[in-house]
C-alpha cells in the first residue's frame, strides 16, 4: 500500500471512529429534535447550503482563480457539516440536541441536495458538477450517518459501556487524524504554498467570514444556536469536498491541497468567534458582597 493510500485510510478511519464517539453520547430523540421545529431546521439548512453555494459561486466568479480551486470551492458549499465538529459546537455554546440534530438533518438532506444542485451548476460552469447520487448517499453513508446510528444503537443497548469507551476512543482516533492531516500537509505543502499567490487565501477567507456572519444571522433568538449555526455554516465536510472535486479532476493535485488550506484556513478564522461566543455566553460573575449559592 503506497504512502498516499495509508493516510487516506487513517484519515477515514479516524473520522468514522470519531464519529462513533459522538453517537455514543447520543439519544435517539436528539438526532430527530429539529424534524419537530421546522422553521429552525429550514433556517439551518438554508444557511448551510443554500447562501453557502452562492457564496462559493459569487466567489467563484468575481475572484481570478485556478478552474480547480473554483471547483473546490463550490465542492466545499455543497459538502454538509464535518462530522467531528459537534464537541466544538457544544464547547461554543450549543445544546447536544441541536448539533447532533443539525449534523443527522445535514447529512441527509445532503443525500439530495449535492445531486440537485450540481445539475443547477451545470448551467453556470462549463466543467461538468454532477454528482451521482448513490455516489453521496456512500460517501455521506460512511462518513456520518453509519458511525453515528451505530454509537446511539451502543448507548442504547449498552450504556455503561458506551460511558466507558467514549473519551479513551476519541483520544486514540484524534490522534490518528492530526497525525494523517500532519502527514498530508507536509506532502501537499509545495501546491499549498503556490495557492497562496493567486487569490485563493483571500476567497477561502471571505466564504468562512461571510458563513459565519450568516449563521450567526441566521441561527434565531437563542445565543447558544447562533454560535451552532455560524461554525456548522462555515465547516464544511472535506471528505465531501474531496471526493466531489475528484470526480471532476481526478489526478490534480491542487484539489487536496485547496482543501488543505481551507481546513487550516477555518482554524484560524473561526478561533475569534468561538473565544467572543464563549466569553459572552458564560454567566455572569456574582457581584461582590452579594449571597452566595
Amino acid at each position: 500500500m503506497a504512502l498516499a493510500e495509508l493516510i487516506v485510510l487513517i484519515l477515514k478511519l479516524s473520522i468514522a471512529v470519531l464519529v462513533f464517539t459522538v453517537g455514543l453520547g447520543t439519544r435517539p430523540h436528539e438526532l430527530t429534535a429539529l424534524f419537530r421545529r421546522p422553521g429552525q431546521l429550514v433556517r439551518s439548512l438554508v444557511s448551510m447550503n443554500v447562501v453557502m453555494l452562492a457564496l462559493a459561486v459569487v466567489s467563484a466568479l468575481l475572484f481570478p482563480l485556478d478552474r480547480t480551486v473554483k471547483v473546490v470551492l463550490i465542492a466545499l458549499a455543497l459538502s454538509p457539516i464535518p462530522p467531528v465538529l459537534p464537541k466544538k459546537l457544544v464547547k461554543a455554546g450549543g445544546g447536544h440536541d441541536y448539533v447532533m440534530a443539525l449534523l443527522f438533518s445535514a447529512s441527509i438532506f445532503a443525500i439530495v441536495w449535492i445531486p440537485f444542485a450540481g445539475e443547477l451548476l451545470d448551467r453556470i460552469f462549463p466543467a461538468d458538477v454532477s454528482i451521482p447520487p448513490v455516489t453521496v448517499a456512500k460517501l455521506v453513508a460512511i462518513t456520518v450517518l453509519g458511525p453515528t446510528l451505530a454509537g446511539v444503537v451502543v448507548r442504547m443497548l449498552a450504556p455503561s459501556l458506551a460511558g466507558r469507551v467514549a473519551e479513551p476512543l476519541g483520544k486514540v482516533a484524534t490522534l490518528l487524524l492530526l497525525a494523517g492531516l500532519s502527514l498530508m500537509i507536509v506532502k501537499a505543502a509545495p501546491a499549498m504554498l503556490a495557492l497562496l499567490r493567486d487569490g485563493t487565501l483571500l476567497a477561502i477567507v471571505a466564504f468562512l467570514v461571510l458563513g459565519l456572519a450568516v449563521g450567526h444571522v441566521l441561527g434565531g433568538p437563542t445565543p447558544g444556536d447562533r454560535s451552532v449555526l455560524a461554525l456548522a455554516t462555515a465547516a464544511r465536510h472535506p471528505g465531501v469536498a474531496m471526493a466531489i472535486a475528484q470526480l471532476i479532476f481526478p489526478s490534480d493535485k491542487s484539489v487536496a491541497a485547496t482543501v488543505l488550506l481551507y481546513l487550516i484556513t477555518s482554524a484560524v478564522v473561526t478561533l475569534p468567534y468561538v473565544m467572543w461566543r464563549k466569553k459572552a455566553l458564560a454567566p455572569d460573575p456574582p457581584l461582590a458582597g452579594s449571597p452566595a449559592h
